[in-house]
């Protein structure tokens, strides 16, 4: 990464961690006016008000630096690396920490306003139980391209042998599924998990051994 990209990121890193601190201070003076006007008859609602309001604005200057973060990387690091691991698996991961950090700041808010959380908490623990349960399939096809991706039985290119019998060309390696090319010109997508159960005969694998044997 050269000198000029990189303090192009670090100055958009800084732009994403300022603001929330701008939003903070004008939100602050005002707040210090209300209390300032009302403090003596509303101390108490007050006091909890700025507490939530606290947390809030530190949960959305963590949320802005995190997207910086992801953004950053992807385009500074990812994009540059050989591997596609990073290029697929990034969107994921920021949506997955951006959900992660809403969720915890809201959980916090609400319990600094006096709100019972032990009911939510409940339900979002079966809620995602049942998430889980119901998307395990996904869940397990995205976990198999992770080690398809690390393992790298097969890279896009490669001419293999699928576990059906047909001899393909990989086309595209997906989060979830891969997509091949047929002799035929037919578009063939298998879900990973499938392949990650399945011997797989690399003939392009087979091709370099041989000439690497012959030298």
């Amino acid at each position: 990464m050269n000198t000029k990209s990189s303090r192009k990121a670090w100055v958009i890193l800084l732009k994403e961690s300022v603001l929330p601190l701008i939003i903070g201070a004008v939100l602050f003076i005002l707040f210090w006016l209300i209390y300032e006007r009302y403090g003596t008859y509303y101390k108490e609602y007050l006091d909890k008000i700025s507490v939530a309001l606290f947390i809030f604005l530190i949960t959305y200057w963590v949320f802005k630096i995190s997207v910086a973060l992801f953004n950053w990387y992807a385009t500074n690091i990812a994009a540059k690396t050989k591997s596609e691991l990073d290029d697929k698996f990034i969107p994921l991961f920021k949506r997955t920490a951006v959900a992660v950090i809403w969720v915890i700041g809201i959980i916090m808010v609400l319990s600094r306003l006096g709100i019972n959380i032990n009911a939510l908490v409940a339900t979002l623990g079966v809620g995602s139980l049942a998430i889980a349960l119901a998307a395990q399939d996904t869940i397990a096809n995205i976990i198999a391209g992770f080690l398809i991706m690390i393992d790298r039985p097969f890279c896009i290119g490669d001419c293999i042998r699928l576990p059906s019998g047909e001899k393909v060309k990989v086309l595209d390696i997906g989060i979830r599924r891969t997509k091949f090319v047929s002799e035929e010109k037919a578009i063939i997508i298998v879900p990973n998990l499938d392949l990650s159960k399945s011997k797989i005969v690399n003939y392009t694998y087979g091709e370099e051994w041989k000439r690497n044997t012959e030298r």
